[in-house]
């Protein structure tokens, strides 16, 4: 009995002591420099997401409470009827009952707006960009590096100094308070964008090419069925990044748009807010407006951010 206990003992305890320190040196040690990392990571994402949590808390409340109790961390009042405003599903008796401003909001159709110029703009600007940057890459023609230059100092260009040549333009050719007005001037392709394309095309192994190539393809066949199938990442990337600023431009469709045909929703806030100045801003209705807004490019944002780290880094084959 002894004797076999002793062997068991013998036989088991290398592995058992090997597990053991395997399991120490899977441990990592208290360190109170990787607790005060987090502590940080955790007050600034409080401090980033503090906004978001404050414009939901004012499209929660009426504006009657808001005016009581401005500072309240939570809903003043708790009320959907900012939401129901901006859907249209509240009557104006109602919404002035709330301290709203009984203002009506054209909501879906200014979505729709945003959604059709938004879509035009990134598929136009993506495709445009990536023929440019494809015959930048690899088409071999007289004066190609100094065009490049060119194209790279508009970076350099602000955008506020192409307002008024772009409005004097648009309206020369009668596309003033028009969709097609609005994504005009960025429909086509955008420095960054041909720069950013034009690194990974210049990655890309020429082997692969040159088969396709040989086998007979042409320069535009290889193209839209060999190179366009492998920069899915830089294009996908290419794509969000253009759709959220078309998005959530301002300053440009305020100056071309008149009316509610051609409005899109961020300028619809705005006139939003200054419908009844003399009753005050419906903040609840206006906050609720931006919530709503915001949250497709925050859900699109969630859904695909993986993606868009992922290809910062891209290297092309090899």
């Amino acid at each position: 009995m002894t004797a076999t206990t002793t062997y068991a003992q013998t036989q088991s305890g290398p592995d058992a002591r090997t597990e053991q320190s395997s399991g120490k040196q899977g441990r990592r040690p208290f360190s109170y420099g990787r607790l005060l990392a987090w502590a940080a990571m955790i007050v600034i994402t409080l401090i980033t997401l503090f906004p978001f949590y404050w414009m939901l808390r004012t499209a929660l409340s009426t504006n009657t409470a808001l005016a009581q109790a401005p500072a309240s961390p939570l809903p003043a009042d708790f009320s959907f009827g900012g939401f129901l405003r901006v859907f249209g599903l509240q009557s104006t008796e109602d919404a002035l009952a709330e301290g709203g401003s009984g203002g009506s909001l054209d909501f879906w159709r200014y979505l729709a707006n945003s959604v059709l110029v938004s879509t035009v703009i990134t598929f136009c600007q993506v495709l445009f960009s990536a023929m440019a940057a494809y015959a930048f890459a690899r088409l071999r023609w007289r004066g190609r590096d100094a065009v490049f230059g060119f194209v790279l100092g508009g970076l350099m260009v602000p955008t506020v100094f192409t307002l008024l040549p772009n409005f004097v333009l648009i309206k020369e050719v009668g596309l003033v308070d028009s969709l097609f007005g609005i994504a005009l001037p960025t429909m086509f392709m955008t420095p960054f964008a041909v720069f950013f394309l034009r690194q990974f095309f210049m990655n890309v192994s020429r082997e692969v090419e040159e088969a396709a190539l040989i086998d007979g393809a042409g320069k535009v066949r290889v193209f839209f069925q060999l190179i366009l199938p492998m920069s899915t990442a830089p294009i996908a990337t290419l794509g969000i990044l253009t759709y959220i600023t078309a998005w959530n431009d301002y300053f440009w469709p305020l100056m071309v748009s008149y009316s509610g045909s051609s409005r899109v929703l961020t300028v619809a806030l705005s006139v939003f807010r200054a419908q009844t100045p003399q009753t005050g801003t419906d903040w609840a209705g206006l906050m609720a407006a931006t919530v709503v807004a915001a949250l497709p490019m925050i859900l699109l944002f969630a859904l695909l951010a993986k993606r868009i780290v992922n290809s910062i880094g891209f290297s092309g084959i090899k």
